[in-house]
């Protein structure tokens, strides 16, 4: 494993083997210099190398005394335990909070689930396109008139889930600070996902924000805040909401004089955007781009993963970067004296969870 650095150097992790969140959490935390240990089945194997980079990986069979034993060593030395299994999987193989913090009192204990740990539906098997279903989330994307469109898993499983689960872990630690003491965080994506949708319940007076698929002004509605096709079937994206941006938007662009009028009138949008749409048709998307980007028309090409690495903000911020060959994306956020770095995974986490010593 490379040399590590950055703000989390010391912390001691353990990582249940699972998929989704929870293993993104671990990489989050591994990123900025944790020790993450990560707790496979026998046999199990690499399923994502980039989520899971930077791990001590360990195996380990739950159900036997032996396996039992050395869970409960490492967890007895570490500051972060972070599970995904249904609730009463870990309590009965013996591994759940009452027995660890027993052992550990200091020990913090994420759970990082669906549904969350109670419930009527938290025995329930899912996946990100339920959780998001329940929130008002899912209802919200999508066009008019057509059925909802899941936004990968994007808003369940790391926008409401992971970053939510690290968030809670990163709570638990300060307080801890204070009382010395662990606790546990249940960390539902149902949860994360609901606080995701808190700008849009401070704003249900405004129609213009309406979360009524495909009719508020951020839904992609608005001729304003949308996406068109250019002439070589790529895309570009607009956000120029403001007045003053949306002046630059029809001034560099060439739009049709009308286009200045009401901007903000629903009653225009479907109109407008069809205008737009014809102009963004004329040219390319790289002539687009070479017209506008970095103006304040509120505007980027839409592009695809391999061509982001590429782009050239991107390249001067360091957004990606090689490791053992590939492209990965850089750890964030970033940190001005203890870097977070990208590490390799080795197969040495027994040896180091012996090494380990209690805070």
């Amino acid at each position: 494993m490379s040399e590590k650095s950055g703000p989390l150097t010391g912390l001691k992790v353990i990582e249940f083997a699972g998929i989704g969140p929870g293993p993104h959490v671990a990489m989050l935390l591994a990123d900025l210099g944790a020790d993450v240990v990560r707790i496979d089945r026998p046999g199990g194997g690499v399923s994502n190398p980039v989520v899971e980079r930077a791990r001590h990986r360990a195996s380990a069979d739950l159900k036997t005394a032996e396996g039992k034993a050395f869970c409960l060593d490492a967890a007895a030395k570490a500051d972060v335990l972070i599970e995904g299994f249904r609730p009463g999987v870990m309590e009965r193989l013996g591994l759940g909070p009452s027995e660890l913090l027993a052992v550990n009192p200091r020990l913090v204990y994420a759970r990082m689930t669906g549904w969350g740990q109670d419930g009527p539906m938290a025995q329930a098997a899912g996946h990100d396109i339920n959780y998001i279903a329940i929130t008002g989330a899912l209802s919200a994307v999508g066009k008019a008139a057509e059925t909802a469109t899941p936004p990968q898993n994007l808003v369940g499983d790391f926008g409401g889930g992971s970053m939510y689960c690290a968030f809670g872990i990163m709570a638990a630690l300060y307080e801890r600070e204070q009382s010395g003491k662990g606790q546990v965080v249940d960390a539902a994506i149902v949860d994360g996902a609901t606080s995701l949708m808190s700008f849009f319940f401070g704003v249900r007076d405004k129609p213009f924000l309406t979360t009524q698929r495909g009719k508020g002004m951020l839904s992609g509605a608005a001729h304003f805040y949308r996406c068109f096709e250019c002439a070589d079937g790529k895309e570009v994206s607009v956000g120029a909401i403001e007045p003053q941006f949306y002046a630059e938007l029809l001034a560099k662009s060439g739009a049709p004089a009308e286009l200045s009028e009401a901007q903000m009138n629903p009653g225009n949008w479907d109109d407008y955007a069809d205008r737009l749409a014809a102009l963004f048709k004329t040219k390319p998307q790289a002539e687009w781009t070479a017209l506008l980007e970095g103006s304040d028309a509120c505007f980027a090409p839409v592009l695809d993963i391999d061509e982001a690495r590429d782009h050239p903000h991107m390249k001067a911020r360091g957004a990606y970067t090689q490791h053992e060959g590939e492209w990965q994306p850089a750890p964030a956020p970033r940190f001005d004296r203890t870097p977070g770095s990208i590490r390799s995974s080795q197969n040495d986490g027994a040896e180091v969870v012996a090494a380990w010593t209690k805070g």
